[in-house]
């Protein structure tokens, strides 16, 4: 998360990564939800941001920011990690690569739909991980979170 949380600090968007435990995602949860309080922006990276996701059903963050996001097992496009999706209140912003071998874009532009307000912006060429367009991520990420200010 280092270069996202540096990328966002060049933004003047204050951002800091937190450890998980590895493990399932339901069982990293409580971690999330004990360091990122009501009311952030919260987010991660693959496993971090469906941890996010998931701690938002139970938590009222202000947004989240998901990049690359799980949403299957590569090669296993029929176990979607999605149920939670429409209990999630807050706008989220996923981010993701279009050779993602854990997100096919098929699949995640018609499930998008499941979550209240969401916006989907897909990287061409990008796989699992945003380094290489780390700049135009954190662009788009500092757009949504202005335009979240700037809607209050």
């Amino acid at each position: 998360m280092r270069p996202y949380v540096t990328a966002l600090e060049h933004r003047r968007l204050k951002a800091k990564a937190i450890d998980l435990p590895r493990s399932k995602a339901e069982r990293a949860v409580p971690v999330f939800i004990e360091k990122v309080v009501a009311g952030s922006i919260a987010g991660g990276h693959s496993y971090g941001g469906r941890v996010a996701s998931m701690a938002a059903v139970q938590v009222g963050y202000a947004a989240l920011i998901l990049l690359s996001y799980p949403l299957h097992r590569p090669g296993h496009p029929e176990d979607l990690r999605i149920e939670h999706w429409p209990s999630i209140t807050c706008p989220v912003l996923l981010l993701s690569g279009d050779r993602d071998p854990f997100a096919r874009v098929d699949l995640l532009r018609s499930n998008v739909r499941r979550l209240k307000k969401a916006e989907l912006v897909i990287f061409p060429g990008m796989g699992h991980g945003l380094l290489p367009v780390v700049d135009q991520a954190m662009d788009r990420a500092a757009v949504f979170v202005r335009a979240l200010s700037f809607n209050r």
